[in-house]
Parts: structure tokens; sequence; C-alpha cells
């Protein structure tokens, strides 16, 4: 896909300037179980095709790697009556052929017991503008798009300005259409739930404080200058805040060092800090990766691996 598309490039380049019960929709026990495991192993899919191979997602579940939860990226909402769709994963509309075996590879993957979130945003900016300033137009999109595919949740990864009231709008509205047993995260950036920088406009702290009830996690990135995930620092740093408890912290990482401006950490460092931060933090939310098609240690051959390494050393 487009380097566009790539969640976080704008985060790594203002870092570096800086220094239902919906249709389908597995039961809210089902996720719960997943998690229950002993953390969370959530792995972003944004890649679908590489040098025009298809890359499938189901050696997740056909090599037994304890992923937990798949967010299939990025969903944009684009402008209506404007040369693009108005809705698109990635670059081209969800109901494209080449989409047809993605599809039907997530059905699997659900069907196995691993719920599937959509990624919304991401570096490439609009969709939450959108969504701030016309709801009425864009949110019908969103919502319908949700439905149709069947997805278990969305994780809103804002990298432009939106509003307090436009954020928790929002929030509001999937969780009122979606019900309880839907998974509605986010994807700050891992100082904005510390104190520092953002790149979300609104304050997450605040969200939380409004809306904590009706947020399943945050898939907190700590990486591109923002966190890092090389100690429990960037991680203690979340929790000494005492407002957000560590079942609602996700530590996002890089899973190769080509799919993010900076931050990669060596898979032995990455495991050893995982297995710290369970012993420091329990209910540890687990970690995602940034993300699966060229996953260390397996790379573009064996990438479920990665997902299986951090299974290990969260479990011990």
């Amino acid at each position: 896909m487009t380097g566009v598309n790539r969640r976080s490039v704008l985060a790594a380049a203002v870092a570096g300037a800086a220094g239902l019960t919906g249709l389908g929709a597995l039961p809210a026990g089902a996720a719960g179980r997943a998690r229950a495991a002993g953390g969370r192993v959530v792995v972003y899919y944004q890649t679908q095709y590489a040098d025009d191979d298809y890359v499938s997602p189901l050696g997740l579940t056909e090599h037994a790697t304890g992923a937990t939860h798949v967010i299939v990226a990025a969903v944009h909402l684009n402008d209506v009556g404007g040369p693009h769709p108005p809705v698109t994963v990635n670059d081209d509309p969800p109901e494209a052929e080449k989409y047809a075996p993605m599809w039907r590879d997530l059905d699997a993957l659900r069907a196995a017991g691993v719920p599937v979130l959509a990624m919304v945003g991401g570096a490439a900016q609009g969709s939450f503008t959108r969504l701030d300033n016309e709801f009425d137009t864009y949110y019908p999109l969103l919502r319908d798009f949700l439905r149709e595919y069947r997805l278990d949740g969305a994780d809103l990864d804002v990298e432009e300005d939106m509003s307090q009231e436009g954020i928790t709008r929002l929030v509001d509205a999937l969780r009122a259409d979606f019900g309880d047993g839907f998974l509605l995260t986010l994807a700050p950036v891992g100082t904005a739930l510390s104190g520092g920088g953002n790149l979300s406009g609104f304050d997450y702290e605040r969200l939380y404080r409004d809306r904590g009830d009706a947020i399943s996690w945050f898939n907190a990135q700590f990486y591109n200058g923002w966190g890092s995930m090389e100690s429990t620092a960037s991680y203690d740093a979340v929790v000494e805040r005492g407002l957000i408890p560590p079942e609602k912290v996700v530590a996002g990482v890089l899973t190769d060092p080509a799919n993010g401006g900076s931050g990669y950490v060596e898979l032995p460092r990455l495991t050893a800090t995982l297995g710290e931060l369970v012993g420091k933090h329990p209910g540890f939310g687990g970690v995602d990766g940034w993300e699966f098609f060229n996953a260390q240690p397996g790379g573009r051959a064996e990438p479920w691996k990665w997902a299986a390494e951090v299974s290990a050393a969260l479990r011990g």
C-alpha cells in the first residue's frame, strides 16, 4: 500500500521535529476470555499485498500463536462526491475484488475465536476532521461499514486535530449503536497517556475520566519518539499517573525496523520488557504489533512467529 496509509508516519515526522452488539459480533465473554489468558496479543494487519502477493493472516491461528485480536487497517472516510469512494480500506473500496480473500480469512479468524477490529484513520488525515465537523454525513458511513463487514470493534487512530466534544460524540455513538460487546479502542501515542505530547488535539485523560467505561483499551504507541519498550519506563509513566489502569493499556511496538521512523526494539529485549511488565503490573494489558506482514523473527515468510514469541513472553 502507499506510504501515506502507514500508521504513525506523521507521528514519526512530528517526533523527529520535536527531538454489534453489531451484526456478527463475538459475545463480550469471548473477547474477555481471550484477554484473561495472560494479556492481549494484538496484531495490526494493513499490508494485505506485498509485491503483489496476498498476505494471509491465517498463520496466526493455524500455528496457535496466542494472538488474541487482529486489527485490519486502515479505514478512511473520504469526501462525499469527491474523486474517491466515500469509504476505503487503504486505497481501495472495501468491496474491491482484491479484498475478497482478506474478508474470507478474517471471517475464519473470527470463527476461530479471534475478534477482528477495524482501524480508522492513521497517518492519512481527514477522517476525523470529517467526523468532527460533519458528523451526520460521515458517521453513518462508518457505522454501516462496520455492520456490513461484521467487525467486532473499531480502533480509533486519531492523528489529526479533533475536538473533545467530537471524540466524545463518536465514542457515545459507537457504543450506543453496537452495544457492550463491541470492542472500542483508541491508539494514542504513548506520551498522550502520561502527560506529554499528543497528536489528536483532544485530552485522552479527560476522555477516560468522562467515558472510561465505554473504552475497551488503548493501543498506546511506544515508538517513533513517543515512548520506548527498551525498558518498562514509558509504560510505568502511564500507570503511575493513577488514572488509567494497566489492564486498559496495551503496549504498541514495531514488529520490524522498516515499519516506523524509529523505536524498533529487538525481540529478546522486547520479550524481557514484557516479562517485567507482567510482573510489575497485575492485569498488564498486553502488546500490539505494527504490523503483521513482515514481523520479525519470521519476516515475510513466517510473520506469525512474532505473535508466538510475545505470547510466550506474556505467559511466562
